[in-house]
């Protein structure tokens, strides 16, 4: 059986950094600190996206770990559930592959030339994505890089000085003035953003 899959998080309680882990750990932890505090902001956010991750801490810290438990368990399941098991007898025909269908517009030209291409529209249209994936892949990192730091960024820090002028070093892919600007925040808050932020400076 497979260990169940949960995301890498990271709570704030404040602006001190108190746990970093899996869901679970980190729930109990934000739990902990919520109470003990007497009600603290706490925050908590999926480490590859910085999402906030609802939390209900009106329950008890057994209650809570079960939840977020739960709901991994039904996140891992979602994904076995992609396709045909390996063992599964498999139909006449060519494989699935993971093919979807959707429906795309394009203007008459568009098709014409694509149906003109070896193996039709459908591999003409596939071999135009991969390309364009290899060809944008450093930029597409570093755009996802940006949107990643600007959702913590905007949850955390919006009040801290230099803000403002380091979202603009931020897209701006300017690492001197971006570290400049963090330098006076928290350190938790600081260190975070800086790690989330490292690929848009790459």
């Amino acid at each position: 059986m497979e260990p169940e899959r949960q995301p890498s998080c990271t709570a704030f309680a404040d602006t001190r950094r108190i746990a970093s882990g899996t869901l679970a750990e980190v729930a109990r932890a934000a739990q902990e600190a919520f109470h003990r505090d007497g009600g603290a902001s706490v925050l908590v956010f999926d480490d590859a996206s910085a999402e906030l991750i609802d939390l209900d801490f009106s329950l008890t810290v057994a209650e809570l770990v079960e939840r977020v438990t739960r709901a991994a368990r039904a996140v891992a399941g979602a994904g076995a559930d992609d396709g045909p098991s390996p063992s599964a007898p498999r139909g006449p025909g060519r494989p699935r592959l993971g093919v979807v269908a959707r429906e795309v517009t394009l203007l008459p030209r568009h098709w014409e030339w694509l149906n003109d291409q070896p193996g039709g529209a459908s591999v003409a249209l596939r071999k135009l994505v991969e390309q364009a994936r290899k060809a944008n892949e450093g930029r597409d990192r570093q755009r996802r890089a940006q949107e990643v730091a600007y959702r913590f960024m905007s949850a955390m820090a919006g009040n801290l000085p230099g803000y403002e002028e380091a979202l603009r070093a931020l897209f701006a892919a300017d690492r001197p003035r971006f570290d400049e600007h963090v330098a006076s925040w928290p350190p938790d808050v600081r260190d975070y953003a800086v790690t989330l932020a490292a690929l848009a400076f790459a």
